[in-house]
């Protein structure tokens, strides 16, 4: 005999996603203090200095080439091999130890244990998130041929490549899938995607997430409960 489902169950159900994409800086690692103290130390060298919270305002979820572009613009005396150089030096110093979000393990169980499909989706290079996502056994466990990178698409986040390219690769629709974001970058790529984003803001009100139509939480601890899972 079949039971048929509550009426909260079915409510559940339908509000619960098929796909959730991961950025990977700021949301599964917490790499984003790392890396900018870094890129304001470079471009501090290089003619640019600007205090951190300017960095992290300016530069958070773009790429590493834009943030490039954007530098010289301001100012920064930046080689044209600096990119290049950038990305085996910023993985050195991540390598050397770079501590997951805090509850993020906690979220990857309980989409385990609800069969909820799950994957990254960075506008960062498959190498740097090596360095970060390597050093925990309980990542690799779960993010092996997961992982895209901005380098996999045409066109970076804000656009919406990125993220149309995951849950084609992973088998859903954009309508079934939810993005995971910290920068109003992704959530304007998520948007673009059509897809509902959550902003994680642990340490604001995620004033410019929501700007970008993100649905703003600050503790992953919560993210069980907003997925329905």
């Amino acid at each position: 005999m079949v039971t048929p489902m509550s009426h909260s169950s079915l409510v559940k159900a339908r509000m619960r996603p098929d796909l959730v994409i991961f950025d990977c800086d700021g949301v599964v690692v917490d790499s984003e203090g790392i890396t900018n103290q870094y890129i304001r130390d470079e471009l501090a060298e290089h003619g640019l200095d600007l205090p951190l919270g300017q960095i992290m305002s300016l530069f958070v979820g773009g790429t590493i080439a834009g943030l490039a572009d954007r530098a010289r613009e301001m100012g920064a005396a930046l080689p044209e091999t600096w990119v290049e150089e950038f990305y085996p030096s910023v993985c050195d110093r991540l390598a050397q130890g770079t501590p997951m979000i805090e509850g993020i393990i906690d979220v990857l169980e309980a989409l385990d244990t609800a069969q909820v499909s799950y994957c990254i989706g960075s506008n960062g290079r498959h190498a740097k998130m090596a360095a970060t996502l390597g050093q925990h056994p309980e990542l690799v466990a779960r993010f092996t041929r997961n992982v895209f990178a901005a380098q996999d698409v045409a066109a970076p986040k804000p656009a919406p490549d990125l993220f149309l390219h995951a849950a084609c690769v992973m088998g859903h629709s954009p309508a079934s899938a939810v993005v995971i974001e910290d920068s109003p970058t992704g959530a304007k790529a998520a948007r673009a995607a059509g897809m509902r984003c959550f902003g994680y803001a642990p340490e604001d009100d995620g004033a410019r997430l929501k700007a970008q139509g993100a649905e703003v939480f600050h503790d992953m601890r919560d993210l069980p409960r907003l997925l329905a899972l």
